[in-house]
């Protein structure tokens, strides 16, 4: 694979990976990998979807808007928000084999972020003061994470999944880190997808570094829609337009017997950091 084929496919510009009802859809056939995946449902007003799991549990996550979701006998109202910069936001997990009718009475946009997973977990409800809200790093490295369903925050059986908010010209997910190698106690492998949204038209930028030869390398200019797939590789940093407020979210997933989020840090990127 040249380098211009390589970017083209770990950088997935909003639209291009749309697949009706979804303004985007990426499953691991379309990443080439085994387990992480992500759609962003649109719905009008009066709108509903019916969500077949199959071999993956999903999480559904307002990012505009709020919605009901009927599954496995039970309904969770989710109130969502106004926007994905407008605070955390409650959600509803759906387990693998099950079916989940969505629907909205205002019509918004809803992540529905997944992995293909073994065991199969109750339908349950996620409250958003419930959901631990992290302060990371400081000054131009300051950012902050909603760990909505972090390792330790919310059970899944394989998916991970956090948000992230980088004020206007600050630098997050940072220091450059990596997942790629089962090293217990150390690091786990995962597979990752970011998803962005940035406020009033801005823009921002993503890396991704080999970490090995002939691995995931990639620098994008990205906007609200746009995703990135990180396959292995040192990732960040990500950068935040000045005036404009980076959002994205993370969803993580591989094949490790413990559900962790372990990382190295880049050796050569530590010093100064805060």
């Amino acid at each position: 694979m040249d380098d211009n084929t390589e970017q083209q496919s770990l950088h997935v510009p909003a639209g291009s990976a749309a697949s009706a009802p979804y303004a985007l859809s990426i499953g691991p056939d379309r990443a080439g990998w085994a387990y992480s995946a992500l759609r962003v449902l649109e719905l009008p007003p009066g709108g509903s979807h019916l969500l077949t799991a199959g071999d993956s549990e999903w999480i559904v996550l307002p990012l505009t808007g709020g919605c009901t979701v009927h599954t496995q006998g039970g309904i969770f109202e989710l109130q969502g928000r106004e926007s994905v910069f407008g605070g955390v936001s409650d959600f509803a997990y759906v387990p693998r084999d099950a079916h989940a009718q969505i629907a909205s009475g205002a019509g918004g946009r809803f992540a529905l972020a997944g992995a293909r997973c073994e065991r199969r977990l109750p339908a349950r409800y996620g409250p958003a003061p419930e959901v631990p809200v992290e302060a990371r790093g400081s000054g131009s490295q300051a950012r902050e994470v909603h760990n909505f369903a972090a390792a330790d925050a919310f059970e899944c059986d394989r998916l991970i999944a956090v948000e992230v908010l980088t004020p206007g010209g600050n630098w997050s997910s940072y220091p450059p880190h990596k997942h790629d190698e089962h090293r217990p106690g150390e690091e786990s492998e995962l597979e990752e997808i970011y998803y962005f949204e940035i406020d009033r038209g801005g823009l921002g930028y993503q890396r991704v570094s080999p970490s090995r030869p002939g691995g995931a390398d990639l620098l994008a200019e990205v906007r609200t829609g746009d995703a990135v797939l990180v396959p292995d590789g040192w990732h960040g940093p990500s950068i935040a337009e000045p005036g404009h407020t980076m959002y994205y979210l993370n969803v993580m997933a591989g094949p490790g017997d413990d559900r962790q989020w372990l990382i190295r840090f880049h050796p050569d990127r530590t010093e100064g950091y805060r």
